[in-house]
């Protein structure tokens, strides 16, 4: 079951959601971020700069070390998905400007991952490890997971608009139960050792998650001075595409112990994302 889900399942299902992403798309989005750049530019660069670096100074303060380390970092690289779409929409936040950093984050991370990605491998990696990342492989992956579909996605919504407001959430749905279904099956491959790696790295993840949160949040209030803008940062910044570091982790890398951090993360985003909502619909 793991080698399925991780080999065919986990691959369907990231195209799938970036299709779903691209149907959430027009070309009036990528306009919109070029006549309103600040917030978009604030945004990438808190995404692409200030997340791993808080990932970084984590890893540190909580003494990860070798696989769990990795995992974490390369989910820190990892673009925002459906997920804070959704979530954007939900916190009556800036929709336009999440969909757009969604793509547009997600176009440079598939350049940007291997590389990152490779350098976490070397340094967090054991001496005596043997792990090693491909990093053309890895660019190619992600080129064809990642982008291929958003463009298709957008293709059908520009042929067919009904039709894909209609797919959409079928696809959101979808995804969740591939996630779920192969955080269960990376359980039952570590056996006893869940527990250990659970300990180690469930503190960390849940911290990545509320500090990259906050942090998002209060750049935008601080810069922006916009509070429908501030909580589309805060969301992307703080909901990564857990799939997208599962696929890495467990599809290219094939280590469950390196998809811990990950699938806590994914697991736990749902929750701190929901109270997010909540408060920010009631202080609406």
């Amino acid at each position: 079951m793991f080698a399925t889900l991780t080999q065919i399942g986990l691959p369907l299902a990231l195209i799938l959601i970036m299709t779903g992403v691209g149907l959430s798309l027009r070309p009036a989005d990528f306009r919109q971020v070029f006549a309103a750049p600040k917030g978009f530019l604030i945004g990438a660069i808190a995404q692409l700069v200030l997340l791993p670096l808080l990932a970084i100074g984590i890893i540190a303060l909580f003494e990860l070390h070798a696989e769990l380390a990795i995992g974490l970092f390369i989910l820190a690289l990892c673009p925002g998905g459906t997920t804070s779409n959704l979530y954007s929409y939900l916190s009556k936040a800036d929709v336009s400007l999440s969909v757009s950093l969604t793509a547009v984050v997600g176009f440079i991370t598939p350049f940007s991952i291997p590389i990152l990605a490779a350098w976490a491998i070397n340094y967090y990696g054991d001496a005596e490890s043997t792990l090693h990342l491909p990093v053309l492989r890895t660019w190619l992956t992600l080129m064809i997971v990642g982008i291929a579909p958003v463009l298709l996605g957008m293709l059908l919504r520009a042929k067919w608009p009904v039709s894909a407001k209609k797919i959409e959430p079928m696809i959101s749905q979808f995804s969740i139960i591939v996630l779920v279904l192969l955080i269960v099956s990376i359980a039952v491959d570590l056996g006893d050792d869940l527990w250990h790696f659970l300990i180690k790295a469930g503190p960390a993840a849940l911290v990545l998650n509320l500090t990259t949160m906050l942090a998002g949040y209060s750049l935008g209030k601080w810069l922006l001075n916009q509070e429908r803008q501030a909580r589309t940062i805060c969301l992307e910044v703080g909901l990564q595409n857990g799939t997208l570091a599962l696929l890495i982790t467990t599809g290219i890398l094939q280590s469950s112990a390196m998809s811990i951090a990950p699938s806590v993360y994914s697991l736990l985003m749902f929750g701190s994302a929901s109270l997010f909502a909540v408060w920010a619909r009631r202080v609406s």
